[in-house]
């Protein structure tokens, strides 16, 4: 389920040619930002309950091995099994294990970014073990082959015809039909029987709390729930920056976590796991995956401070007019452009390039993360470190050159103007990227600069 075979230009150039489709795409996720606009607009301590958050995740970032400990001990307390990873293989490699001493063949799976990541489901596939996706969104994107687009609304990028589609191939449902509640309850009768006979189920981690060691788990279907109360062997992933200090500070991200992805006051089901029940196997899988390589970046740690609520990508123009799966990356959009070089930075180096730097990202982030700030120090390192694009270094340099000087810029002007005026083909053809979407306007007679000093001169002012 890759899809790295191109930069997100060119991933981005395919998916912008349906124009329809894009207009779509933009308007549902530009619909969902006003409603996040709406929704923290109704509570007056909004911008008291962003800084509370924000000055809480400094403090976890600034004192995490204290508090993984403290978390740590709590979860063994609690008769929960604690088994730490150190990348994606480590962490396959301990699923696969409880599993197996299991016998289980089996596992139903709530949304868990984590796992996407680490890219469990092929891993298991592949030794034998059978995994559903039990998130409505995710499992639409299992039946397709593809991984989840955003991280809130995994396959916003599909109409309903599209997703009726690939309910008609894969589960049988009457060829054209696409009625969302038709749907929706199609699945669920499908999904149910999986719910009910499979006997591990593996859940994501939104929160956990180190004071009491437990952690909680946010959705608006309920899948987790069902999937974690109805298993023998229950399995959470976690990567480690989901910690909060105390049980009081989970009112402050849950008032912010709802809001900021989807417009909603709350999560339907915002559940609380501390203990299993008699019988039962609980299992909490502690993933680092170059998170404390992130942390060790003075300029980029603040990046952990992520709750995954998605608003930044529904309001990134770029995100919403190139779509999710552009970005090659677990996690797409403008907080994926910060968090993808860290782990592989020749791999994502066009990621942060990805952005206007329009700062509409960071004003809407309910952790006040600086991501647009973020994106440009990633370009400094980048261009630094000798992975970018020659052509983008070569086109930077020039423009410096132009720009650093008063004569260079009017000579170069000069020029611009008479190509654009005389050979406009020498810019217009599809060696220029900007012209694959637009063509160059007709080059102005003079500059401003010509126009000034001309009129000057004419009224008689050009005296110092």
């Amino acid at each position: 389920m890759e899809t790295k075979t191109k930069d997100h230009a060119a991933l981005a150039e395919a998916f912008i040619k349906d124009e329809e489709h894009v207009n779509w795409h933009d308007g549902a996720l530009w619909w969902i930002r006003q409603k996040r606009d709406i929704a923290s607009k109704q509570i007056p301590e909004w911008e008291a309950l962003r800084e509370a958050a924000s000055q809480i995740k400094s403090n976890v970032l600034s004192n995490l091995h204290d508090y993984l400990l403290q978390f740590e001990a709590n979860l063994i307390k609690n008769g929960i099994t604690v088994h730490w990873a150190s990348d994606a293989e480590e962490h396959n490699r301990i699923v696969y294990s409880i599993l197996k001493a299991k016998e289980i063949n089996q596992m139903i799976k709530s949304k868990s970014m984590l796992t996407e990541e680490c890219h469990l489901n092929e891993y298991l596939a592949e030794r034998g073990i059978d995994v559903i996706n039990s998130d409505l969104g995710e499992y639409i994107q299992q039946l397709d082959n593809e991984p989840p687009s955003h991280i809130v609304l995994p396959c916003i990028h599909k109409r309903k015809e599209e997703i009726g589609e690939i309910f008609h191939e894969h589960l049988g449902t009457e060829k054209g039909v696409s009625d969302p509640t038709t749907l929706t309850r199609f699945a669920r009768r499908h999904l149910r029987n999986a719910f009910i006979t499979r006997r591990a189920a593996l859940t994501g981690v939104n929160f956990a709390v180190a004071e009491t060691g437990e952690y909680v788990v946010c959705t608006n279907e309920g899948n987790a729930d069902m999937g974690a109360h109805l298993s023998d062997v229950q399995i959470a992933s976690m990567g480690i920056e989901k910690i909060v200090p105390q049980k009081k500070h989970l009112g402050i991200f849950l008032r912010l976590l709802a809001r900021s992805a989807t417009g909603q006051p709350i999560t339907i089901y915002s559940s609380h796991f501390k203990k299993p029940r008699e019988g039962q196997e609980m299992h909490l899988i502690l993933v680092d995956l170059g998170r404390t390589r992130q942390l060790g970046r003075p300029e980029f740690r603040e990046s952990l401070k992520c709750i995954k609520c998605g608003a930044c990508m529904n309001t990134c123009p770029v995100y919403r007019k190139s779509g999710g799966l552009s970005y090659h990356n677990t996690i797409s959009g403008p907080i994926g452009a910060i968090l993808a070089p860290n782990l592989d930075m020749k791999r994502h180096a066009d990621l942060p390039f990805a952005s206007t730097l329009c700062g509409s990202c960071s004003n809407v982030c309910p952790v006040k993360i600086t991501i647009h700030d973020q994106l440009y120090q990633w370009r400094q390192v980048i261009v630094k470190e000798g992975f970018a694009a020659n052509t983008k270094v070569l086109g930077m340099k020039a423009m410096a050159w132009t720009l650093s000087s008063p004569g260079s810029y009017a000579r170069m002007g000069r020029a611009g103007r008479w190509v654009l005026n005389n050979i406009p083909f020498a810019i217009n053809n599809k060696l220029n990227p900007w012209y694959k979407q637009r063509e160059m306007p007709d080059g102005p007679k003079e500059s401003f600069g010509e126009w000034y000093a001309r009129n000057q001169k004419e009224n008689g002012s050009d005296k110092k």
